[in-house]
């Protein structure tokens, strides 16, 4: 039997942002996944590997080798694959590019929340950080709001203007508090450990979309901001417990656990836009994620070929 590999550039050229957040409401109607990380160390090298069985979709393993050495010899730190698995028999079905499913997984998961919970009208949009993952969300958005006009910020004001200048119809932001005042949708995506999103920036009816942070010492938004919102999470087995955003507020009584009204396992509890409200949602990410991602990515590849 011929197992595929779906590559980068021939897997992306199949796919639509709009689908992917169709297939990603989908999955979570079906039973919850189990999810379970590994993690191996040689310093300085890490091996991740993340699992997901959704019953009725079938089983994912992403796997990641991080060896921060690699670029002095010509190769990128990051490197992997996802292998997917046949819910009934478990065998191999796809092996599909590492790169190809987790940009369109992070950016259809912000993706899918704010076309629950922004403003669907929203004329403003911050993407903040100009790194790979800033930069499929200014693709993810572009397409999601394309009323919208889409403003980069970031802490390098020369990298943003690279990002810009390579993608249609993006303006760089020069001040932070500025552009996040304006914005409709705020979406950062940035490696801070330390806030930088002040809650008193925010006004009624702007929504807050946060990646960055993955890690228990990383924060994107301070205590204010937390405080002021209706909190929204894509999983609270993966954020809660796991991730700065929450947890350091959690700790200090900011709020409670209780603070957060639903996860995508709630769907029906994002409530749509509101002018009064000010929404937040945590991007905590997993490898059900994944594993729904792959599966959209391995259908649109058979469905082609």
């Amino acid at each position: 039997m011929n197992i595929p590999y779906i590559p980068f550039d021939q897997g992306e050229a199949l796919l639509d942002w709009h689908e992917l957040t169709k297939v990603l409401a989908k999955g979570h109607a079906l039973p919850k996944a189990k999810i379970g990380d590994t993690f191996l160390y040689r310093d300085p090298d890490t091996l991740l590997s993340r699992a997901a069985w959704i019953d009725g979709l079938g089983m994912a393993v992403k796997t990641a080798t991080i060896f921060p050495d690699n670029p002095g010899q010509g190769q990128p730190v990051i490197n992997g694959a996802v292998c997917l698995y046949c819910d009934q028999t478990g065998i191999l079905t796809a092996l599909i590019d590492f790169h190809l499913v987790t940009k369109w997984k992070t950016a259809g998961d912000s993706l899918l929340a704010a076309q629950r919970l922004a403003n669907p009208d929203a004329r403003d949009i911050l993407i903040i950080g100009a790194g790979t993952v800033g930069r499929s969300l200014i693709e993810a958005f572009s397409t999601g709001y394309p009323q919208a006009k889409i403003h980069l910020w970031n802490r390098t004001t020369a990298k943003a203007g690279q990002l810009a200048a390579e993608l249609p119809d993006v303006t760089v932001a020069p001040d932070l508090e500025v552009a996040v005042r304006h914005a409709d949708i705020v979406v950062s995506a940035t490696m801070s450990t330390e806030p930088f999103i002040r809650g008193d920036w925010l006004s009624p009816g702007q929504h807050i979309n946060l990646i960055g942070a993955y890690r228990p010492d990383m924060r994107e938004a301070d205590d204010t901001a937390l405080a002021r919102a209706r909190i929204y999470v894509d999983s609270i087995d993966t954020t809660i417990e796991h991730i700065g955003e929450l947890k350091v507020p959690i700790s200090r009584g900011v709020i409670s656990k209780d603070a957060v009204i639903a996860d995508f396992y709630q769907l029906s509890r994002f409530n749509r836009w509101n002018a009064q409200d000010i929404t937040l949602f945590k991007n905590g990410g997993g490898a059900h994620l994944d594993l729904m991602t792959s599966r959209y990515i391995l259908d649109k590849w058979q469905a082609a070929t």
